[in-house]
């Protein structure tokens, strides 16, 4: 399908609407689907040439299984633009689509994106991956504007996998600004922070190069130094001593790093993988230590060669 008309958007947080506002200027139809709205899924799912699922990972399983229910086109290109872990298998979403939709076309969706910023219409880059290259072609020019560079990959796990990570080291970025202790240990942070990603990634499938492109290094870049993070904004609030239940209860939207982080500290157990960072991070979120505590658990490693 190279010339997709009709796309359907499944959720309609921040995130959805700002996808779906960037098709819309590109004259596409474009139909937006919450799980709180009164719009019947099998409705609007009718006819759909790409459908996009912006919705929170917690959500993810389900929605699946609803569309699944219903009477897809095999030819529908199905894409995933949540970051997450599911907890249960610890999947990533295109794995789940793709489980559920063998013959169709997955393509993932990430990078280095705060939706206040294109909303605003301030100048974005992202990545659109799937073994696919005919269906990431399409979805590149439903998304592209001279504001909004979309470029296409081959490796849908890497890219799935920086976005998703990313985020928890958002919240140990976050973690760092909140205690002040300065850019040179911000710097070594997110660089070893990015040498963990890549570990991970490398362990689970995916290729290296592919984290140093937007959906890994940009990404990483932008969520660990933008106050528009929800999830740097976690990091920031623990370190100024308010509990995780009170930074949840403030924060508009969710943010997927809290879930991320559980989910990877169980998949690296089981495949014992070397998560130090991810795994501070994880004991901050369970308050098990203090956010200085994390930080110098992590600073206080045996000396090693980088």
């Amino acid at each position: 399908m190279q010339n997709p008309k009709s796309i359907v958007i499944l959720g309609s947080g921040a995130w959805g609407t700002t996808l779906a506002s960037l098709a819309s200027k590109n004259g596409y139809d474009v139909r937006l689907w919450s799980r709180q709205g009164s719009v019947l899924l099998e409705d609007i799912l009718e006819g759909a040439h790409i459908v996009l699922s912006a919705i929170s990972m917690k959500g993810v399983a389900s929605v699946v299984a609803q569309v699944q229910s219903l009477p897809v086109s095999p030819d529908t290109i199905f894409v995933t633009a949540t970051k997450g872990l599911d907890p249960a298998t610890t999947s990533t979403p295109s794995q789940i689509w793709q489980a559920a939709f063998p013959t169709n076309p997955v393509v993932v969706l990430s990078g280095p994106n705060l939706s206040k910023e294109i909303q605003q219409g301030l100048p974005a880059a992202t990545v659109v991956a799937s073994t696919d290259a005919i269906a990431a072609s399409s979805v590149q020019a439903v998304f592209s504007s001279p504001s909004f560079r979309v470029y296409t990959n081959a490796d849908p796990l890497g890219v799935e996998l920086g976005g998703t990570l990313k985020n928890v080291m958002a919240i140990a970025a976050g973690t760092c600004d909140g205690l002040q202790l300065g850019t040179n240990a911000k710097a070594a942070l997110l660089t070893r922070g990015l040498t963990e990603i890549i570990r991970i990634g490398n362990h689970w499938g995916a290729q290296t190069e592919t984290f140093y492109g937007l959906s890994g290094l940009g990404d990483l870049l932008a969520t660990c130094n933008s106050s528009l993070s929800r999830n740097y904004q976690v990091g920031y609030s623990l370190a100024q001593g308010k509990t995780l239940s009170e930074v949840l209860a403030e924060l508009e939207g969710t943010a997927e790093g809290v879930n991320t982080t559980s989910v990877l500290i169980q998949r690296a157990n089981a495949k014992g993988i070397s998560v130090p960072i991810s795994y501070q991070v994880y004991r901050l979120l369970q308050g098990e230590i203090t956010p200085l505590s994390a930080v110098e658990a992590l600073m206080l490693r045996d000396s090693k060669p980088e």
